[in-house]
């Protein structure tokens, strides 16, 4: 995660966060009154954090406190104010400490009252340190060390506090749902799961948007972590149009620019493209799908084609075009030898521009994003420096154009300080997105030339034995590491109806590719239904728990640690908004990123409502449609991928058949809106294709 807090502020912060939790020895006192008991228990045994500080402050108000007690009381109740109300909600965190253990000690001794109720805040802010900070997560002495710490402390908090349905949470028994939304009468299975998960979801953006939302547009987890939200957003917002989620977002993306920072239309700060590409890949995208025709959103995006035109790409020795480097501002691109590499990561710079080119054909960005993917198509295609031929590098060295950048292997370029960022395969799924994109646009297959080489190599050891470990960069090292062709593969597929990478999805698990390649619905309706569960419980655990805003759907990946839960903790099954988004828009990869094949958005809010997209491509579309409500729903839908032309739109009951509505449409652009009603409580198939 990228935090640019600088270290004063940082320190200052958790100094101040956190005076309540440094070791300082104090004598013994005698067994608390009564009533100092039963105050702190309450506390305790709150469910919420508002419940939690009014018996605290109650407790307070006593005058027989004495005044070891009441300095620890004053210093419990600054810890649960901030944990409820601190500006910045990771306000403990210390990234620089190296053992968390060791610096979260707290200021009341083991024999207080008040000591199992700050290991509950103990272990709260050890466990979602632990789920944000990869270098914790991912190393598993640390991990464990970690775990360790979260458990003993909750075990403590437990053991005074037993009704505490969040400690209970933590514990993996999980808290149920206050909500409902019960099936109704004719919904088919896939559509009563997938409309609780859609509720559901919503239910949690709303919560979000309502408690957290500031009027700058950000939420309090840091800027880089904030503009993140909305990639699980995406089936409310993008799928269906709700003008309080739209509206939210276009608060956050407009106060990303009024970050001086970000004035000139992209960063300021000096550091490698994954990272200084967030702030506009993460907030002009979704507008650009929101609300493309706004000239704010569209001069932003074309102000990013300007600066790769201008600024930082150029002719390399070999003609072609491509990055500079690998750091660079919207002023500065940083000529370090080491550094200059163009890499697979680089369409994040340009993101909204290559939905922009998606949507417009504009021939200025055809020329321009043709000219790139020329340089990539030409690297894939060669045998160099061990790089086995048809196979896409990770970077190209400026201003040689080489494969690779300077260090010893073709396969790890080593222009960044983080050592696997952008070794081989890294974002490859970004550029082989981008590269297909091209395809799509301009019909020219050496943009698939690539995809097909990868796919040639990935087939051709896919039978082989894996006793040997094969050579780093060798062909069959690349073939093992080829998953990522599998989602544009199936793009491909599903928008012409080719068989030439049938094979290619044996190993497939998507659920809704599954279903749009081979039919399998009832893979689906089990997806779907374990998304719906996943999202059922634990409502804390997306909302008031949550201290890190890039991590609001992550809390499950906790309880999926065998560690942790060597039996399981019920129901761990991690949220799953990509398939939500894939079932009701038809993009098979269920990715809103590079070269969506969203064929609609279904203008109409999240609620009460499902759709299943069954045929999606150039020429047809097909979605089945149940609606929830009580009433006929009246709504719209917006096209995406039908070329221009003449159709003949349908709707109809499913059971018993019947015709609703026929129309002949016009589709004289890559946006074509239809207007249509549905009746209440019945399965609907709505189906569009050429006269």
């Amino acid at each position: 995660m990228n935090r640019p807090f600088n270290l004063y502020v940082r320190i200052v912060t958790a100094v101040a966060a956190f005076a309540f939790l440094f070791a300082a020895a104090r004598p013994l006192f005698a067994s608390p009154a009564p009533e100092i008991e039963r105050l702190v228990k309450l506390a305790g045994n709150a469910d919420d954090e508002p419940t939690r500080l009014k018996y605290l402050r109650q407790l307070r108000q006593r005058p027989d406190l004495d005044s070891t007690f009441t300095k620890e009381l004053n210093l419990m109740i600054r810890g649960a104010e901030m944990w409820l109300g601190h500006p910045w909600l990771p306000f403990f965190y210390l990234r620089d400490a190296k053992e968390p253990v060791n610096y979260l000690r707290f200021e009341v001794r083991e024999d207080s009252p008040l000591y199992p109720l700050l290991c509950f805040y103990r272990a709260r802010q050890l466990l979602w340190t632990a789920v944000a900070d990869g270098t914790i997560w991912k190393n598993e002495e640390r991990r464990k060390k970690n775990l360790d710490a979260v458990f003993d402390n909750l075990r403590r908090a437990e053991r005074a506090f037993p009704k505490n349905r969040l400690i209970q949470m933590y514990l993996g028994r999980p808290m149920p749902p206050e909500k409902q939304y019960p099936a109704v009468k004719g919904a088919p299975a896939w559509a009563v799961y997938q409309r609780e998960g859609l509720e559901r979801l919503t239910d949690i953006i709303e919560w979000w948007i309502d408690h957290r939302q500031k009027p700058s547009g950000f939420y309090g987890g840091g800027d880089n972590d904030d503009i993140e939200m909305w990639r699980f957003w995406v089936p409310a917002m993008i799928a269906f149009e709700s003008p309080k989620i739209t509206g939210a977002q276009e608060r956050l993306s407009r106060g990303i620019f009024k970050r001086p920072y970000m004035a000139g239309g992209y960063q300021t700060m000096m550091t490698d493209v994954e990272h200084s590409a967030e702030p506009i890949g993460d907030t002009l995208t979704p507008m650009m799908h929101l609300d493309p025709d706004n000239p704010e959103w569209r001069e932003r995006t074309l102000r990013l084609v300007e600066l790769m035109e201008t600024l930082w790409t150029g002719r390399n020795e070999r003609g072609f075009l491509q990055f500079k480097s690998t750091y660079f501002t919207v002023n500065k691109v940083d000529d370090s030898p080491q550094r200059a590499c163009d890499t697979v990561y680089h369409p994040r710079a340009v993101q909204p521009a290559l939905l922009l080119w998606q949507r417009t054909r504009d021939p200025r960005l055809t020329r321009l994003f043709c000219d790139w993917m020329d340089t990539w198509a030409d690297a894939a295609a060669r045998a160099e420096r061990g790089k086995p031929a048809g196979i896409l590098p990770t970077a190209i060295h400026w201003p040689d154009g080489a494969v690779g950048g300077l260090g010893k292997d073709w396969w790890n370029p080593e222009n960044h300080g983080e050592p696997t960022l952008y070794q081989w395969p890294s974002a490859s799924a970004m550029m082989v997105s981008t590269l297909l994109l091209a395809w799509h646009i301009t019909g020219n297959e050496k943009y698939m030339a690539p995809l097909r080489s990868m796919a040639e190599i990935r087939l051709k050891y896919a039978g082989r034995s894996k006793k040997e470990k094969p050579v780093p960069g060798s062909e069959a090292w690349c073939a093992e590491q080829l998953d990522f062709l599998s989602w544009p593969l199936a793009k491909y597929t599903l928008l012409t109806g080719s068989k030439e990478f049938e094979t290619f999805f044996e190993r497939v698990e998507n659920p809704y590719a599954l279903f749009r390649l081979r039919g399998n619905r009832r893979a689906l309706e089990a997806a779907l239904r374990k998304n719906a569960e996943a999202l059922s419980v634990n409502w804390p655990g997306f909302t008031s728990e949550v201290r890190y805003t890039d991590r609001v759907i992550a809390l499950p990946r906790f309880f999926n640690l065998r560690e942790a839960f060597p039996k399981g903790p019920g129901k761990a099954d991690h949220p799953q908004p990509e398939l939500l988004y894939a079932t009701a828009t038809g993009d098979p990869g269920g990715d809103l990123g590079y070269f969506p094949l969203n064929a609609v958005r279904w203008l109409t809010p999240p609620r009460e409502i499902a759709a299943l997209v069954t045929e999606a491509n150039t020429t047809h579309f097909a979605a089945e449609l149940f609606h929830f409500g009580e009433k006929p729903r009246r709504m719209a839908a917006e096209f995406y991928l039908l070329k221009p032309g003449t159709y003949t739109m349908t709707l109809s009951l499913v059971k018993p058949a019947k015709s609703l509505k026929s129309e002949t449409i016009e589709v004289g652009s890559t946006r074509h809106r239809v207007a249509f009603e549905l009746p209440p409580r019945q399965l609907c198939l709505l189906r569009i294709q050429p006269q």
